[in-house]
């Protein structure tokens, strides 16, 4: 199955939930781990067992666990062992973005099965051009794994740049828009649900088939209710991201907040 295939038969399974692994400060000390390697892998391994059987994907922001080196890889690489082997689809949120060897290089840490990196899709960055991100769609395309490229995000600062318009008359984020459309089975969105699709030069109609990942629900203000309004009909493609909301009341807590967001997620269009 190709990546586009298998992310949406899981949201059609398993939910629309992606539940972040965020092993920020704050939540370690939540959570009364200590701020380590050890510390992140704990939660790291804690989360993937409340959400197993739960919701169908996971997403480890990468940072949490390369701030402490070589140890923080190390325990990235249980967390991500331990999610694909309970049957969690998981995204890597590296957010990688380079040209010719050295993105391939990426591409080969992250998509190359048996790799101790190995992930069933990455963020990228592709501001240097789509065709910059070649080595590892062509990996993912023979993998079945999947390039999620940020497009359209929730942060402010971004808008200015995501917004600006080509010399084509396209946004920025329009025209990679147009590029992963092109890319069917292999490549998805990143497109934070607090924007308004209009501010880019998009319409729900323009996202075309491909799968997103949405950011930016609870703390960073969107709700779920704001699924069908900015999404439209893509609204069932679409991986609602959640982390502090389900992660916040401590270990105990990630289970029960999982299911009551799972439980309202099936009420929506």
């Amino acid at each position: 199955m190709t990546f586009a295939a298998r992310i949406l038969s899981t949201l059609a399974e398993s939910g629309r939930l992606c539940v972040g692994i965020d092993p920020h400060d704050g939540l370690l000390d939540t959570w009364n781990l200590p701020r380590s390697a050890d510390g992140v892998r704990e939660f790291g391994l804690r989360t993937v067992d409340a959400v197993a059987g739960r919701a169908g994907i996971v997403k480890p922001q990468v940072a949490f666990f390369e701030r402490y080196g070589s140890a923080g890889y190390a325990a990235l690489e249980d967390v991500l062992a331990a999610a694909r082997a309970a049957g969690l689809f998981v995204i890597a949120d590296v957010k990688r973005g380079d040209i010719g060897s050295t993105m391939d290089a990426y591409g080969a840490a992250w998509l190359t099965p048996g790799s101790p990196l190995e992930a069933d899709a990455m963020t990228a960055v592709a501001y240097q051009g789509l065709g910059s991100l070649a080595g590892p769609l062509a990996l993912a395309a023979e993998y079945g794994k999947g390039i999620i490229v940020v497009t359209a995000t929730s942060n402010p600062e971004s808008i200015p740049t995501q917004t600006a318009v080509r010399s084509d008359g396209r946004t920025v984020a329009a025209a990679l828009v147009d590029d992963v459309r092109a890319l069917p089975g292999t490549a998805a969105l990143v497109i934070g649900a607090t924007v308004e699709l209009g501010d880019y030069g998009l319409a729900p109609a323009d996202l075309g088939d491909v799968p997103i990942l949405a950011p930016g629900f609870g703390a960073q203000g969107a709700h779920l209710g704001d699924l069908a309004r900015v999404f439209g009909a893509a609204a069932p493609r679409v991986a609602v991201h959640v982390s502090r909301e389900v992660l916040a009341g401590g270990p105990e807590g990630v289970a029960p907040a999982v299911d009551a967001l799972q439980h309202e997620l099936r009420d929506l269009p």
